[in-house]
């Protein structure tokens, strides 16, 4: 109470705002992203942070519209031919990028094979592809193997990591290399030359940006109309900072307000709290399937039984407890692949003597559990602290790595034993519709024996067959019954542990108006 009563008394001492800024609000936007931008290249990397910078920058090919729908973006239109197996994709007139070249199919086939390499879908896609090629400058053709209805939805889904298309001098970059300029043609370009490590990026309008002249904005499908000169992210070093800059007007919108705050904005007048997302996120824990002692699928079953829930998610939320969805298991509650087949691992009493015993029996013999936090990233650090408290009620040795974000990324992909730097489990948050079917969902993929396979490298054969089932299922009934065995193999084989769900408003400025349900994104924004 005493840290919100202060903040309140900074919140009405700093509406008298430099002229400086002053001067930049009619043309600034102003953002307060929820973690520092450590990775540029939307192929990269699946952090949200690293998706919102993606779609400013980079644009897609499709559009998703949050329901399973997808429309062109950067396509004037397409064709299907000889039996679904043959796609012709045309570019609209007018596609620049920012480095002044035209966009030319050719980038786009050296895009999509890039970004495929570290994609799920993309993966998928391009096993089904016989021939990837640019006919001409304006046509991106596909011929495949057998049909894949979900080709537009791969290459236009809002999911990280994006289908970003860049010029082909970059996609030639190495998939596991980050690209070594940020071009796209998306309607903000970066500004480089602004960054601030862990600080500041810039973005500014571009100009040469044709956006879609039909529909309207959704998630990233439709126009992308942008009405400011420049969005400007500040990355600022504690919650308490981020409200009192936002109530006082010095910053525009905050991307992800921290549920004990959400009591002190909820009744200020001049700040608004709206749901983009009615899936929220996800979180989870991730293990180290490479390294003891997650290597035994024994002692990663007896977790589950230790896991509650509502624990972990009160952790993140306090007294907000409105915002928890649960019992969450492999699929989003709210997704059409959700599914209850199973949960009795996460939903019968909890009975951590009983776990010890088994986690004992399974084999473990006091290994040390390298646990990596991200100590910037709220989120992540509460349902890490009880994670950790509760391997060491289950007996665990447990050394509690602290990091930032951009550490942790680092880090994680390390396969090497603790003593060389590796690790054992880290705890991790996607955005719903990030996972909330199989084409995606890098946690479930049993492709740990690959180099492009997510970290904990889980390698299951089995749910990479039935994977590949759901892809050709003929119907939603067929794709939701495979996805249940999916989630009884899942809570079988744990290649990760589900924390629980949640929603979570964004804060913005009244006067900030046209905010695009989704995630943050920069069109249709305007001050009035």
């Amino acid at each position: 109470m005493k840290r919100r009563s202060f903040l309140a008394s900074a919140a009405a001492a700093g509406l008298a705002l430099p002229a400086a800024v002053r001067a930049q609000s009619a043309t600034t936007l102003r953002f307060i992203p929820q973690i520092d931008l450590t990775f540029l290249d939307p192929h990269f990397t699946t952090a949200n942070v690293t998706r919102v910078h993606g779609f400013m920058v980079f644009d897609t090919l499709f559009g998703e519209d949050g329901k399973g729908g997808t429309s062109h973006q950067m396509l004037a239109g397409h064709v299907v031919e000889d039996g679904g197996k043959l796609w012709k994709l045309t570019l609209r007139d007018g596609l620049v990028f920012h480095d002044g070249a035209p966009v030319l199919a050719r980038d786009c086939v050296a895009s999509i094979k890039r970004w495929a390499r570290r994609d799920p879908i993309g993966d998928a896609l391009m096993a089904a592809t016989d021939d990837l090629s640019a006919p001409s400058d304006k046509v991106v053709q596909f011929r495949l193997k057998k049909p894949f209805p979900l080709l537009p939805y791969a290459l236009g889904k809002a999911a990280s990591p994006m289908c970003g298309i860049m010029p082909a001098r970059l996609a030639e970059t190495d998939a596991f290399q980050q690209v070594s300029e940020v071009i796209g043609s998306g309607p903000l370009r970066y500004v480089a030359d602004e960054r601030v490590q862990g600080a500041t990026n810039v973005y500014a309008r571009f100009e040469k940006y044709v956006p879609r002249g039909d529909g309207a904005p959704t998630w990233t499908a439709g126009p992308k109309v942008v009405h400011f000169d420049r969005i400007v992210w500040t990355t600022m070093p504690d919650n308490s900072t981020k409200a009192n800059a936002l109530m006082a007007g010095e910053q525009d919108w905050w991307e992800n307000p921290s549920y004990d705050l959400m009591p002190l904005l909820r009744p200020n007048k001049d700040i608004v709290l709206q749901v983009l997302d009615p899936m929220g996120g996800v979180l989870m824990v991730r293990g180290n399937m490479l390294q003891p002692p997650f290597n035994n699928v024994a002692i990663r079953r007896a977790l589950l039984e230790a896991i509650d829930q509502t624990s972990f998610m009160q952790a993140v939320v306090g007294d907000e407890e409105q915002y928890i969805r649960k019992p969450y298991g492999v699929f989003p509650i709210g997704a059409p692949m959700a599914s209850d087949v199973g949960m009795e691992a996460l939903t019968g009493p909890r009975d951590l003597a009983k776990v010890r015993e088994k986690i004992k029996a399974a084999g473990y013999a006091g290994e040390k559990v390298v646990l990596i936090v991200p100590i910037d990233y709220v989120n992540l650090k509460a349902t890490a602290d009880v994670w950790a408290d509760m391997l060491k009620k289950v007996g665990m040795n447990v050394d509690y790595v602290a990091t930032d974000w951009g550490q942790m990324l680092t880090r994680r992909n390390n396969k090497g034993p603790i003593d060389q730097g590796g690790w054992s489990c880290f705890t991790t948050g996607w955005s719903g519709s990030s996972v909330d079917t199989p084409a995606g969902h890098p946690p479930l993929r049993g492709n740990g024996d690959q180099k492009a396979a997510w970290p904990g490298w889980y390698i299951s054969p089995e749910m990479e067959a039935m994977r590949a089932a759901w892809f050709d299922a003929p119907d939603l009934a067929g794709q939701r019954k495979i996805c249940a065995d999916m989630q009884r193999l899942a809570l079988k084989e744990v290649p990760f542990w589900p924390l629980g769900q949640s929603v979570a408003p964004t804060a913005f400025r009244r006067d900030i108006s046209g905010v695009v349900d989704g995630f943050a994104v920069f069109w249709n924004v305007h001050r009035g």
